[in-house]
């Protein structure tokens, strides 16, 4: 692996294991379904840029190992969405995000999500969730919005709408009801970790 990819994968594990060494890798890719995912997620969008070389056969052994796994656990999340360093997905199954969504760094995505696009209106598109953005179990998150750095968004919640930062969202329809945010439950970050926009970057000049 590259030191881009690397550093992007780094940044993930310590979400799960607060550290970053070898025996941490092992524990979280054999014991965590989301970070097993995200592995080869993150392995597939940087060999999608190289598959036209010797390294289509990295890129398909790895889409192949991403496919079984997006239906074993029931993650439904493209290669092609854009995603910060430091995903954390605390639980599998039914987890739906739309390949023109677009995730900052330190997302948590708990079991049920859905964030998704609107195909017509005028709030037509996939939202943009900032850095340290806290969503539970079952919310929903739909259309071209911005939800806020460190918004914290309740389980179970319908969002479409702009979330100011460090709101927290609670209710169908989501209601903000106060300014606490995201603090205390976004944790194990690595925040000199790449976007996963500079990560684009280091490959367009690789």
């Amino acid at each position: 692996m590259t030191p881009n990819l690397w550093q992007t994968i780094r940044a993930d594990l310590y979400r799960y294991r607060g550290q970053t060494t070898s025996r941490s890798f092992r524990s979280a890719y054999l014991r965590e379904p989301g970070f097993r995912f995200t592995y080869y997620l993150r392995k597939v969008a940087f060999y999608a840029k190289k598959k036209k070389s010797v390294w289509i056969i990295a890129y398909a052994y790895n889409r192949i190992l991403l496919h079984h796994y997006r239906f074993k656990y029931g993650f439904d999340i493209s290669p092609l969405t854009r995603i910060g360093a430091g995903l954390f997905i605390g639980h599998f199954g039914g987890v739906v995000i739309s390949p023109h969504a677009v995730l900052g760094k330190n997302i948590n995505i708990a079991q049920g999500v859905t964030i998704g696009a609107v195909s017509r209106g005028p709030k037509t598109g996939a939202p943009t969730l900032e850095d340290n953005v806290w969503v539970g179990a079952n919310a929903i998150i739909v259309g071209k919005i911005v939800v806020g750095h460190d918004a914290l968004i309740a389980p179970g919640a319908y969002v479409n709408f702009d979330v100011p930062s460090m709101s927290v969202v609670m209710g169908n329809p989501g209601k903000v009801i106060s300014s606490a945010g995201s603090i205390g439950y976004v944790n194990n970050t690595l925040n000199e970790a790449p976007t996963e926009q500079s990560l684009h970057a280091a490959d367009d000049d690789a």
